[in-house]
């Protein structure tokens, strides 16, 4: 089991905090949407929103440990090498992901600091970024919601280009990024 980066792939700790990040992100969606399922102010929808916050804190948390690893090594590289523009976009598509894991989580601490609510954290009860302002509640948790929806899109583009990479470019995009497990099951097609 290689932890470290090499020329042709992610290490082990970068591939499992990839997925591992990619599960507790759907998790975080899953509360909030499913809060919907349950009348207002009952215990499940309260659990759910509760759990949105915790699980969108500790992406918060763990994608300070992925820049660190992302920033400490080299990526592999690509191949055969894509076009400039095509990196280009991938770097901006990476860029936005990772705003999005930092934004998020700090527009929903705002909101429940400016809502005067307790910030959960599994147990734990954080610090309020800001002082009691309804005002700005309400303002950063439209932002938050409009920028939650433009996440579904980022995150599924991201994978939609993994697989046109994979399946219609037949690069090894996404085999650089699979855990060494998988790698045999999707085998790239060469154009």
């Amino acid at each position: 089991m290689n932890w470290r980066t090499d020329s042709l792939r992610y290490g082990s700790l970068s591939v499992a905090m990839h997925w591992l990040m990619l599960l507790l992100i759907v998790a975080t969606y899953a509360c909030i949407e499913f809060r919907e399922l349950y009348e207002k102010g009952s215990e499940p929808r309260e659990a759910l929103k509760s759990w949105h916050f915790m699980l969108g804190l500790t992406v918060f948390a763990l994608v300070w440990l992925r820049l660190l690893l992302r920033l400490g090594e080299t990526t592999p590289a690509i191949q055969p090498p894509p076009p400039r523009w095509q990196l280009a976009l991938g770097r901006a598509m990476h860029v936005a992901l990772y705003l999005l894991m930092i934004g998020m989580p700090l527009g929903g601490w705002v909101v429940l600091s400016a809502s005067g609510k307790p910030v959960p954290f599994f147990g734990l009860e954080l610090p309020a970024l800001v002082g009691e302002n309804k005002e700005l509640a309400k303002s950063v948790k439209e932002i938050h919601e409009t920028v939650g929806e433009l996440g579904y899109w980022l995150i599924g583009l991201h994978a939609a280009a993994a697989l046109l990479h994979h399946y219609l470019l037949g690069d090894n995009t996404l085999q650089r990024m699979l855990p060494r497990g998988l790698q045999g099951v999707f085998r790239p097609k060469r154009p």
